[in-house]
């Protein structure tokens, strides 16, 4: 019998394909997980904004959750788009129940468009509810300010803000180096990721690429680090292989549709750009 992985993601549909369930799904069959959905909202968009969403009701986002690990089970658990406080507390609802399985949360509160996603409720409820059944949390910068009230300008900042997100109650904070300001970039031009367990901060650097923003970079990432706990990696190690298999997936994407935003080539060993 053959032995494998498994990975659930829990976030938004991205009609335009480059980011939500459309880059997880991807990230986790490119690193050999196998992935499962539940599917929290709908929404129409491409590489230029995001015209409508919809989401989904509360018991249906529960069935599917239920459906997947009634049957198929996972290794690991991704969330990333809720969106509201009723769909947080409906995750919360299904996932309290598993506490046995690794849950990462991708804090999406905004897209790459430039688009607000959540509310202030809709923060406190993830602050408050969901934060602590999680084993890591990925917040970028903007989401990092907008869960702590706090401004991050300084590598002291940095450190005081992921310790902040830890005393909510996950046991490891990514703080993540993509919307780094330009004063806090090594002098290499690095994208340097924060590592927090409580006790040591772990810097995770890889290459500053300059040029177009890319879509769906948050998802992939965090997805990443999902499958590598999902393979019963570290959440260290995990990390540093989803820094470099993000690195991979920019540098060889190619141009998707006319707006600023490319998506990533999550395929990119085996489909050339």
């Amino acid at each position: 019998m053959v032995t494998y992985f498994k990975a659930l993601t829990v976030a938004g549909s991205d009609s335009g394909g480059g980011a939500g369930i459309q880059a997880d799904l991807k990230t986790f069959a490119a690193l050999k997980v196998f992935g499962t959905s539940a599917i929290t909202s709908v929404t129409a968009q491409n590489t230029q904004n995001i015209l409508a969403i919809k989401y989904l009701p509360s018991s249906l986002i529960i069935q599917q959750i239920n459906a997947v690990l009634s049957d198929i089970g996972a290794n690991a658990i991704k969330t990333g788009l809720l969106g509201k406080p009723r769909v947080i507390r409906a995750v919360v609802k299904c996932l309290a129940a598993h506490p046995e399985i690794p849950l990462i949360i991708d804090p999406v509160m905004t897209s790459t468009t430039g688009k607000t996603l959540v509310d202030a409720e809709t923060i406190e409820v993830l602050r408050n509810l969901l934060l602590p059944l999680a084993h890591v949390v990925t917040p970028n910068f903007p989401e990092a300010k907008a869960l702590t009230g706090r401004r991050i300008e300084t590598e002291a900042d940095c450190q005081h803000a992921a310790e902040e997100i830890f005393q909510m109650g996950p046991k490891v904070v990514i703080l993540k180096g993509g919307h780094v300001p330009k004063n806090l970039r090594s002098a290499n031009e690095k994208v340097t990721d924060l590592y927090f367990d409580g006790n040591n901060f772990q810097k995770i650097s890889g290459p500053y690429i300059p040029g177009e923003t890319k879509h769906g970079t948050g998802c992939t990432f965090s997805a990443a680090i999902t499958a590598g706990i999902a393979q019963g990696l570290s959440v260290l190690h995990a990390t540093q292989l989803a820094r470099k298999y993000l690195t991979k997936t920019w540098i060889n994407s190619f141009r998707v549709g006319r707006g600023r935003a490319s998506p990533l080539n999550h395929f990119y060993e085996s489909w050339e750009a």
